[in-house]
């Protein structure tokens, strides 16, 4: 109990300095936090992935089509057990510059669609009603939730893929069945877009974007996968056929060079918090050098000047490191709500608590080491000696 009041007064004895010291490994363990979320953020879509779902898309790249037809030539695979397509829309809702504004748009078969994915989970009479209406439209409870969205309203949209005014009825309004589920999309009949194509850009109708497979045996996927895309290597429209996880991951890999980079910088930040960290700690330490010494002639062990130095040490690290994991949450909340959509799951996870506080107290231990080290070896004279 003695040795934890000597530490209090220690760590209070330069409080500006003990306070910039907090708040300086606050604020980069809350930058360190924030990083790794967006890093997993970023990641979300991978790790929501269906074991048992495939995409086929175009051969060459996802941008290019690929024709209706071929859902009923796939629905024949050995092993494929349901089969359905979407269509990216795209288009411009309101003003483009804001965030809020750009959300998925995608035409889909609302008969199929929906069994395919059984996360998205929307009330039977909601779902029956957008399947009867032409240009009815399903959207995520948080997409409502952002822009106030409610059954019945219309969602103006400007096409830019696909050019004109289109207008979509809101019918059903679906839920995740758990966090990591993205409920800001929008979704409508496909064929409501094929048919306004057929009559404004002729040539362009017959085509989805993607198809979407379930497999009965997951053990299945490499020979489906091979069977689908060898039925179609000399066609017009050649066919790239993976798990729904490979699929996510190709569009991470886009972007691996900015994910690469803030993996990097969240681990230069470990080095900061250290940095700033051990300069306090060692300042401290060479002030007290005489003090030390006269512990020792009191009768005061090693162990209690480790005590002494680490024990500061890590009391600085861990209201530096809980004050800025605290900061962590609303900066996180705060960008979330900036970027609903660009980020549909961004959420502070475990993971990410238990390494920004792991790091802190790491850094306490090694920042005391040397200090505690010094202080044990040095003898009494040379302490007494010393000028602080």
């Amino acid at each position: 109990m003695f040795i934890i009041r000597l530490v209090l007064k220690n760590a209070l004895r330069h409080k500006l300095r003990t306070f910039l010291t907090i708040l300086g490994i606050a604020v980069a363990v809350m930058s360190f936090g924030f990083m790794r979320t967006i890093v997993t953020a970023w990641s979300a879509g991978v790790e929501a992935s269906a074991a048992n779902r495939m995409i086929t898309r175009q051969a060459v790249s996802f941008i290019f089509p690929l024709p209706y037809a071929y859902k009923a030539q796939i629905e024949k695979v050995p092993g494929v057990s349901d089969v359905s397509f979407a269509n990216w829309f795209g288009g411009i809702y309101k003003d483009p510059a804001d965030w809020k504004n750009f959300f998925p748009r995608m035409s889909i078969d609302p008969e199929t669609f929906f069994t395919l994915y059984p996360e998205f989970i929307i009330q039977p009479e909601q779902l029956a009603d957008f399947r009867k209406e032409r240009n009815a439209c399903i959207i995520g409870a948080k997409l409502s939730r952002e822009h106030g969205f409610k059954m019945g309203d219309i969602i103006p949209v400007e096409g830019d893929i696909y050019p004109g005014h289109w207008e979509f009825v809101i019918r059903g309004i679906y839920k995740g069945k758990d966090e990591t589920t993205d409920e800001t999309q929008m979704f409508f009949h496909w064929a409501y877009l094929d048919e306004r194509i057929k009559v404004d850009s002729p040539g362009r109708e017959g085509y989805v974007g993607w198809y979407v497979l379930s497999v009965r045996n997951a053990a299945d996927m490499p020979r489906v996968a091979k069977a689908i895309d060898d039925m179609y290597l000399n066609s017009r429209a050649s066919t790239k056929t993976e798990t729904e996880r490979e699929f996510q991951q190709s569009f991470v890999s886009m972007s691996s060079a900015i994910i690469t980079s803030l993996e990097a910088v969240s681990y230069v930040i470990i080095g900061i918090i250290l940095l700033i960290l051990a300069n306090t700690i060692v300042m401290a330490a060479r002030e007290r050098t005489k003090e030390y010494a006269v512990l020792k002639t009191l009768g005061f062990s090693g162990r209690h000047i480790v005590g002494l130095i680490g024990g500061e040490s890590m009391m600085i690290a861990g209201i530096g490191g809980l004050a800025g994991l605290a900061l962590t949450f609303p900066i996180a909340g705060g960008f979330a709500k900036v970027f609903p959509t660009f980020f549909p799951i961004f959420n502070v996870e475990t993971i990410t608590i238990v390494l920004a506080i792991t790091v802190a107290f790491a850094a306490g231990v090694v920042a005391a080491f040397f200090p505690s080290v010094r202080a044990v070896r040095m003898k009494i004279v040379d302490g007494l000696r010393s000028i602080g």
